[in-house]
């Protein structure tokens, strides 16, 4: 009888090596290597087995696939991301930070599927932890089961008794086969897991909800063959400091990676926001400096969000540049900029921006919002409340075009706004039906002329 065998893999790449190895030589990662047992091939084989009938090549067009196969969640935020609901016998995986909500979302999930049997597995909570929780979120759904396991083999085999319409495994690392000897949360654990639900959802058409640990990089924890395997790869992004929690997709084989999907943490679970204008924008009781509205634009969806930047005499010797939810160097790139071409000296002078909302915005197009905050500070002069921008800014001081504008200007006219100022080299905008005066403007001096006189 063959005996298991120990090997060496790698806890980031998932690369194996016979011996104990201080560096990958495929991912470059000092002290990744962990020594994993083995089983030979001849008893690798599974407890649990399924019928199925043997497939055979057929031809293309004799294939029919059907668009309305698609499982509506209950959650409109979750089905516009997935591409318009869940499709059957799909593999999706849900990653995030820990306590930012990936357990609540996936509980709302289960209770707001009606009329489908739901298995929900947990290998962190025993069954009265979750019961608690779906009492705290106030719903309820008579045909979820809970089930507390973290052998996979029973996990199958009772998904074969009730026969869900939907798989939720809470987490994906806490999940262990008998083909292998490892321990859960271990590279090879996680794969073969992953690679086994992934069979079992294609053969019956059961659509599975995996959710995965981050690390501290930031990235899924387990071999990057995880995110190969799986359909959807979903990352759940939040700060502690702050009620909103932003879902993206970074992969969908059924739909379009360019949705985003942002929820409100409160104490009954997570509350879908269908219009992030309105929280992402502070109102003032009087004019305040410093502060400008930009119209951004996150994948597919136009939103309003609001920049304070302030503007301080040095004090300390060495100006502070600080930046809370934009990059530190894309700001010391348009104070260059305000300085060289439009004569403004911030070199000695203290320079804070805050996005509000505790959001991250990458988008170009808050630029000019930016530097019309820094000046609004540096000047002391409070902009026009009803004014927004939308616009990026180049080295030599020219404000270029972005993308999706036309967006951008019907959600400000949507939010009350009567000015919008824009690049002038936008061709052919049909903003006839948006009730916003547009502004267009070349260069950075056009617009402090603008905006200061």
């Amino acid at each position: 009888m063959a005996k298991s065998k120990s090997v060496f893999i790698c806890q980031n790449c998932g690369a194996e090596s016979s011996k104990w190895i201080g560096r990958c030589p495929s991912c470059k990662e000092w002290n990744t290597y962990h020594e994993e047992i083995i089983a030979p091939a001849s008893s690798r084989e599974s407890s649990f087995k399924i019928d199925k009938e043997k497939k055979k090549p057929e031809l293309l067009d004799n294939i029919k696939s059907d668009e309305q196969s698609r499982q509506k969640t209950g959650l409109a935020e979750l089905d516009r991301i997935l591409g318009g609901g869940m499709v059957g016998g799909s593999l999706i995986l849900l990653g995030g930070e820990p306590g930012v909500g990936k357990s609540t979302l996936a509980l709302q999930l289960a209770l707001a599927m009606k009329n489908r049997i739901i298995l929900y597995v947990s290998g962190e909570e025993s069954e009265e932890q979750i019961s608690l929780r779906a009492k705290r979120l106030k719903k309820n759904n008579p045909e979820c089961y809970i089930l507390s396991e973290t052998e996979l083999e029973t996990i199958l085999t009772h998904s074969e008794n009730i026969k869900p319409g939907l798989i939720i495994i809470d987490s994906i690392q806490t999940i262990r086969t008998g083909l292998l000897e490892s321990s859960a949360g271990s590279v090879s654990q996680v794969r073969e897991c992953a690679a086994q639900l992934l069979k079992y959802s294609k053969i019956t058409g059961i659509p599975v909800f995996l959710i995965g640990h981050i690390t501290k990089d930031g990235t899924i924890a387990g071999p990057k063959v995880l995110e190969h395997i799986v359909d959807v790869v979903l990352y759940f992004e939040g700060d502690s400091n702050y009620v909103y929690r932003i879902l993206r997709s970074v992969k969908n084989r059924f739909g379009s990676t360019s949705e985003l999907g942002i929820f409100e943490m409160l104490e009954s679970g997570l509350r879908e926001v269908d219009n992030p204008s309105e929280l992402f924008i502070n109102q003032h009781d009087e004019p305040l400096s410093g502060i400008s509205i930009a119209a951004t634009v996150d994948g597919l969806r136009p939103f309003l969000i609001e920049t304070q930047a302030l503007v301080s005499s040095a004090v300390y010797g060495n100006p502070q540049r600080s930046s809370t939810g934009f990059d530190i160097r894309r700001l010391n790139m348009l104070l260059a900029v305000l300085e060289k071409r439009a004569g403004f000296r911030l070199a000695i002078k203290d320079v804070f921006l805050n996005i509000a909302g505790g959001i991250k915005v990458n988008d170009p197009a808050i630029d000019m919002a930016i530097l019309s905050a820094v000046l609004s500070s540096n000047l002391d002069i409070p902009l026009e409340r009803n004014a927004c921008f939308s616009g990026e800014a180049g080295l030599s001081g020219e404000i270029r075009p972005v993308s999706r504008i036309e967006q951008r200007i019907r959600e400000a006219g949507k939010m009350g706004f009567t000015k919008i100022y824009i690049s002038k080299y936008h061709r052919n905008i049909n903003i006839k039906d948006a009730e916003i005066k547009v502004i267009p403007v070349g260069k950075i001096e056009t617009l402090v002329k603008f905006l200061f006189g």
